[in-house]
């Protein structure tokens, strides 16, 4: 809540700013303002898919993007350089890469985002649904799986879609005992594992009683 609210405030005088830019370029301030506003609400970006649902044609981004107005992240794909970055940027765009799918940040990844354990992956796993196969080529940071995921196995993590804490643990299997340990300790610590899941998990993944 708190990120909303500072961008919302950086955003209240970036956007006065664009009503003084906007005489002196080709900037439409209107729609940039309000495309502006659309972005604040996730991390910047703006995909083509929801700018139409908007009512906006989709090809006014591609003319900002000319301008250097806006930056072009990938296919259908956009951010507002208006609004300051956070470490939770590239989750976010990960999960916006794929077309006709938003992609569930999972595995290691997932553990990383809540801060379970030690995990540092270094690329970011995306979990899509089995019939959902990419035609593009996969960005190098990103490695996709594919599984049809319960409605109770995703939560939105700051507003992005992730996996459940206990899902990620399970995905996570082959990061070994100890660190699978301390993301449990962790969760039960953080609030974001009961004890009964905790205690499923340790008995599922072998692990035994935990000690760190």
């Amino acid at each position: 809540m708190t990120r909303f609210i500072q961008t919302a405030t950086l955003l209240g005088r970036n956007v006065a700013k664009c009503h003084v830019l906007s005489r002196k370029s080709a900037v439409p301030g209107a729609l940039y303002n309000r495309l502006a506003e659309m972005a604040a609400e996730n991390y910047g970006y703006l995909t083509t898919e929801e700018v139409e649902e908007a009512g906006i044609d989709p090809h006014r981004l591609l003319e900002l993007a000319r301008r250097g107005q806006i930056e072009h992240r990938a296919r259908a794909l956009y951010r507002m350089p208006l609004i300051p970055p956070t470490p939770l940027d590239a989750y976010r765009e990960a999960t916006l890469w794929p077309r006709g799918s938003e992609g569930v940040i999972s595995h290691a990844s997932a553990l990383d985002l809540y801060g379970l354990g030690d995990a540092n992956p270094a690329r970011i796993h995306l979990t899509l649904p089995r019939a959902h196969r990419p035609r593009r080529q996969v960005p190098a940071q990103y490695v996709l799986h594919h599984e049809d995921l319960a409605p109770a196995e995703v939560r939105a993590y700051e507003g992005i879609p992730a996996v459940t804490p206990a899902k990620a643990i399970r995905q996570s299997g082959k990061l070994g005992p100890e660190l699978l340990r301390g993301a449990i300790e962790d969760g039960l610590h953080q609030g974001l594992l009961r004890q009964a899941e905790a205690e499923d998990l340790r008995r599922e993944l072998g692990l035994g009683s935990v000690g760190r």
